[in-house]
């Protein structure tokens, strides 16, 4: 079994297949960040609130994103995943 596809949680800490999680992405090269789609720096948050109220409490997405993630991008994970 390989971990290729594999992704952890920036919430949790949980390792499973990279479908599981809600992407959260940085694009390049204007640094706006999206849900699902583009290409540049990416997070992954499992798509449950606790989860997604925890990565706000601690801003672990804006930690890992490398930048700060507003308040909208966490009221649309909450509502999408």
């Amino acid at each position: 079994m390989t971990k290729k596809n594999y992704r952890r949680c920036v919430s949790c800490g949980l390792i499973a297949p990279k479908n599981h999680f809600c992407r959260v992405v940085r694009n390049f090269p204007d640094h706006k960040i999206t849900l699902d789609q583009g290409m540049g720096r990416s997070a992954y948050i499992c798509p449950n609130s606790e989860c997604i109220a925890i990565a706000k409490k601690k801003k672990r997405l804006g930690r890992a994103l490398r930048t700060m993630v507003s308040a909208e991008i966490y009221e649309e994970l909450k509502t999408r995943c």
